[in-house]
């Protein structure tokens, strides 16, 4: 059975991915990864690295994206297949740092810490889906139990642009995001996919950056294919 390490994103834990854990509990052992404790790229990496088995499947969503380039960078030969979910492969561009800077200022202000508010949480779903209170509930409390700490420390995060990773890929890889993802738009899987050679993209439709729990099934459906088939051709595919 293959081993499948998952990366889940900034202020998310190992519930943004409990569909894709069991829907592929027939082929794949899911380890879900912590990447609370780094202050860099580099040593979310490395903690990774030493955690992880010695060959294993690796998706990364959001922030865990960045992370499982670097991981990639690091030690290719030890990851089999690559899944990147709603992510980029860029630096943050200096308008990205001012909202970071403004996001880290909220959190550290006095109060309960809620996490996403009702005006960031609407940059993170499809529209439709800011009235799900399944969603939304499930959304605000992992970001509460991970609370502003781990929120800062992940906002600080300097992101390292990756297309020298994607370049030198030579394994399967899946570029999946919602397609209407505004934080990290299909404009830029699809560059990331043009990037990596042979890599699938899938676009979801009606869902946002929240993939894994806006769209469970479709997710799941595209990682279960990417782990059965060995290799893939280019090809855009809409779940």
């Amino acid at each position: 059975m293959t081993c499948l390490v998952l990366l889940p994103g900034l202020l998310n834990d190992a519930d943004l991915w409990r569909d894709q854990i069991d829907a592929l509990s027939d082929i794949a052992d899911c380890w879900v990864g912590d990447i609370t404790q780094g202050e860099t790229i580099g040593e979310l990496a490395e903690q990774v690295l030493a955690w992880a088995p010695a060959t294993f499947a690796l998706a990364g969503f959001s922030l865990g994206g960045y992370v499982a380039q670097e991981v990639m960078r690091r030690a290719p030969e030890r990851v089999t297949r690559l899944a990147l979910l709603d992510t980029s492969f860029r630096a943050d561009a200096p308008d990205r740092a001012a909202v970071r800077r403004t996001l880290d200022k909220a959190a550290r202000s006095p109060g309960r810490f809620h996490g996403f508010g009702d005006r960031l949480l609407a940059t993170y779903l499809d529209p439709a889906h800011l009235t799900d209170d399944r969603i939304v509930t499930r959304i605000r409390a992992m970001t509460e139990r991970l609370g502003p700490d781990v929120f800062v420390r992940q906002n600080n995060i300097a992101r390292i642009d990756g297309g020298d990773v994607l370049r030198a890929l030579g394994c399967p890889v899946l570029v999946l995001c919602g397609a209407n993802d505004r934080l990290t738009p299909p404009e830029i899987h699809r560059e990331m996919a043009e990037q990596a050679p042979g890599a699938r993209l899938v676009i979801v439709p009606d869902s946002g950056h929240m993939t894994p729990i806006e769209a469970p099934a479709a997710v799941a459906r595209a990682l279960r294919e990417w782990l059965l088939d060995p290799a893939s051709p280019a090809s855009e595919r809409p779940q």
